[in-house]
């Protein structure tokens, strides 16, 4: 029996072998693996926030303003992400002495530990992804995909 043309599972013709369609679809699939890791493992916490604490972690205290830009968050989600991270007491928040109105943000030891914690979850998340895919691919894979990033 044929299947039925509005098969969700199916991909129309005209779009199997387009490079954005490929594109969206592994994105799809990785931002599922990233939630379901973060869900079990992740303490409640998401993958910006893993975002932000390791930008704190390499790069040292910063401004909110500073962080959204450097890693691609808006303004208004790096607040809200930086209160519920300032609540569990992974980040601290203090104001600039040279700013006022300006909060400059510090990971906490409590932040490097889950820090740390969370980079197994997303290297087990990084070989579920790649699975299908050899040493050699991945590799290649990797530096075809930092090209178009």
């Amino acid at each position: 029996m044929p299947t039925p043309p509005h098969d969700p599972g199916r991909t129309p013709t005209r779009l199997q072998g387009r490079a954005t369609w490929l594109v969206s679809r592994a994105y799809a699939r990785s931002s599922g693996l990233l939630a379901a890791a973060f869900e079990t493992h992740g303490a409640g916490l998401r993958s910006y926030h893993y975002r932000l604490l390791a930008a704190l972690e390499e790069w040292g205290p910063a401004s909110q303003a500073d962080l959204g830009r450097s890693t691609g968050i808006d303004r208004s989600d790096v607040t809200a992400a930086l209160t519920e991270l300032e609540s569990r007491e992974l980040v601290e928040r203090s104001v600039d002495p040279d700013h006022k109105r300006r909060n400059i943000v510090t990971i906490t030891a409590a932040g490097l530990a889950l820090l740390v914690d969370l980079d197994k979850v997303i290297a087990g998340v990084q070989d579920e992804f790649l699975a299908p895919l050899t040493a050699a691919q991945r590799r290649q894979f990797l530096d075809l995909a930092a090209r178009l990033a």
